[in-house]
């Protein structure tokens, strides 16, 4: 039983706090009540139930707001009893007051016996658990395993009381504070992280938990990089803010994410670009289950618009983000309209009516077949989603008077090699020519590369290869591609949409180009691993590779010209480049749907490389249907 409230969420735990307080409270006035006249039957009128009732109102309120429900009954701490002897002060001097203006009997003397009941009954409780718990943990105490914390500071100390109730046992700390080496934290001595191998050999400890705290993006990659050479597994805690509130728990110790590696510091966003199309505005995201979709309606969301339209395909994508972004609204209290809306952006009709029924004011359009693979072998499907379904949202967007339209491009789109790159360029093309048709609404393209950990990624795909005990797949040992977080991106599109004139093709800084290669090796050393070759042959994890796929590069581009220009802002820039008028476009486009309509793969392959579009192809015809067709027409002659 007391494992099972030990484990209860962090809700259930605050609302027995709560209702134990509030007796708590009434019972501390009964006993100072009983023992001030000496016996156990007083009188109690309404005047008496209305002091206590709002005693007990303004007591509760006041240990919420001190965050007595908050704080985790098994790392009480000296300042947290205090906090409750401070709280419990102010309740007698409440309760004092409010007999005085209820002109109630309640004898002078009675708030300050109340005060010390109040304490035994509300603090003594709180004491009790904390104790409860420490035996338990000292008894289970040789099952644990040994820890390095990385951090002395108070990250660390937090770090070090929470993991009391854990499976892991710190044995030692290190830091890169040299003022802090040879001191005691929490009885445990703090070493340099030189000492970091010798102090595992000693204590048998094969982990190390990461206790930065706000330490800077750039400065945990290094220190990361740092334990990559040893053979342990890094991981990290979330953040204590977090686990006190109860959106974490601080045995949810996950592993070193790539992002913890690649990831950039920050640049501060511009909050005059952040609201000028969001806030206090009618938003719509098209793709908006997806890895970047979803990122931005977070971000939107946080801008405050008006109403934010959630527009997706898939059904499950749109409820799970629906239902993530109902709780930030309820949890912070946000006042806006969320609508969550199914469909293809292959459909103009429900597209204007959606737009026009809403006043949609600004559109990011991130609705999209990304994978290189899929889209070979499905080409007429990904030309019209791609293509088309960005052509009929922003005619849609225009018809339904939509200020602002951003669509989310890619670094395949640059002299591509591949159907998904040339159908995104073509998109480019089709927005660029109607920038030059009207005025009514304006056309931003952001182009960038990979986003970590989205959907289809390789970065998913090692950790899980890595998990199931290798090899992990790559397709060429020389093969590059740039990274970005997706909150970085989405916040970088949004900011560069609302810098756009018309017709503009924004690119973002996407950093230093990463080795896949060496990006899948320091992922298996992190796990505690070796990577297995020739000069590790006892190693664990093996790297195969599998050769290029179809239209695959070996690296990505983000310019297809050199004229490139500034923005004001240091990861945003503006590529100038050539595009058709709207006539050349819309001959292109409507040559293109006669062939997606009667499934010429071929025509459709070879009006894309004919187009300014830059596709460049060694590979044959890689769609299914059209080469089973294919197949199947010989199979017939030959049998004819």
């Amino acid at each position: 039983m007391l494992e099972a409230l030990f484990e209860s969420s962090r809700t259930t735990k605050r609302i027995i706090s709560l209702c134990y307080d509030t007796f708590a409270i009434a019972l501390a006035f009964y006993i100072a009540t009983c023992m001030r006249l000496g016996t156990f039957s007083i009188p109690v009128t309404q005047k008496e139930l209305t002091a206590v009732a709002i005693t007990i109102v303004i007591t509760l309120a006041l240990f919420t707001k001190m965050g007595m429900y908050r704080a985790i009954l098994r790392y009480m701490t000296l300042p947290a009893m205090l906090t409750i002897v401070g709280c419990v002060c102010v309740s007698g001097l409440v309760l004092a007051m409010a007999s005085f203006f209820t002109f109630s009997k309640v004898p002078r003397s009675v708030p300050f016996i109340y005060i010390t009941t109040a304490l035994l009954l509300i603090g003594t409780p709180r004491l009790l658990v904390r104790s409860l718990i420490a035996l338990l943990n000292r008894q289970s105490r040789g099952n644990k395993e040994a820890v390095i914390v990385y951090g002395a500071g108070y990250t660390g100390h937090q770090l070090t009381l929470a993991l009391q109730a854990t499976p892991y046992k710190v044995v030692a700390f290190v830091d890169d504070n040299p003022a802090l080496h040879g001191t005691v934290l929490a009885n445990k001595k703090v070493f340099d992280p030189s000492m970091i191998e010798a102090l595992m050999h000693t204590h048998s400890a094969n982990k190390i938990l990461l206790a930065l705290g706000s330490t800077p993006n750039s400065r945990r990659a290094e220190v990361i990089k740092r334990l990559e050479a040893l053979p342990v597994s890094v991981q990290t805690v979330p953040a204590i803010p977090d686990i006190l509130s109860g959106k974490a728990r601080i045995e949810h110790i996950r592993d070193v994410e790539i992002e913890d590696l690649l990831g950039r510091d920050p640049v501060q966003a511009n909050p005059d670009l952040m609201h000028a199309c969001i806030t206090g505005k009618v938003v719509m995201v098209t793709g908006a289950g997806g890895s970047i979709g979803s990122e931005l309606c977070r971000q939107i969301l946080r801008q405050s618009p008006k109403t934010l339209v959630l527009f997706e395909l898939n059904e499950y994508s749109l409820y799970s983000v629906e239902q993530e972004l109902q709780q930030e609204i309820a949890t912070r209290g946000l006042e806006l309209k969320l609508v969550s809306l199914l469909g293809s952006v292959q459909k103009e009709n429900r597209l204007e009516t959606i737009m026009r029924a809403f006043g949609v004011q600004t559109v990011y359009h991130a609705a999209a077949y990304k994978h290189v693979p899929l889209v070979e072998h499905n080409i007429v499907e990904g030309v019209r989603n791609n293509v088309f379904g960005t052509w009929y949202c922003a005619e849609a967007a225009i018809k339904a008077g939509v200020e602002s339209f951003v669509l989310i491009s890619t670094d395949k789109a640059v002299r591509p090699t591949n159907i998904m790159g040339a159908s995104k360029r073509m998109a480019e093309l089709a927005l660029q020519g109607l920038a030059q048709r009207q005025s009514t609404t304006r056309f931003t393209m952001v182009r960038f590369g990979n986003v970590l950990g989205s959907s289809g990624s390789v970065v998913p795909l090692f950790r899980q290869q890595i998990k199931q005990g290798g090899p992990i797949t790559v397709t060429h040992p020389d093969i590059i591609r740039y990274f970005m977080t997706i909150p970085e991106a989405a916040e970088l599109v949004i900011q560069a949409g609302a810098m756009g004139t018309g017709g503009d093709v924004f690119v973002l800084d996407m950093g230093e180009p990463v080795k896949i290669i060496d990006l899948a090796a320091r992922m298996i050393h992190l796990s505690g691993l070796e990577v297995k070759d020739d000069k590790h042959p006892n190693g664990d994890i093996e790297i195969l590779y599998t050769g290029l796929r179809p239209g695959e590069k070996l690296y990505e581009e983000l310019l297809i010209g050199d004229n490139v220009s500034g923005t004001g802002h240091p990861r945003i820039m503006r590529a100038e480049e050539q595009c058709l008028n709207w006539k050349e476009t819309k001959l292109l486009l409507d040559e293109l749907d006669k062939s997606c309509h009667t499934y010429k793969c071929d025509e459709v392959k070879e009006l894309l490389i004919n187009a300014p579009t830059g596709y460049k192809s060694t590979e044959a015809l890689g769609d299914s249907v059209w080469l089973q067709k294919q197949e199947t027409a010989k199979l017939r002659l030959i049998n004819s």
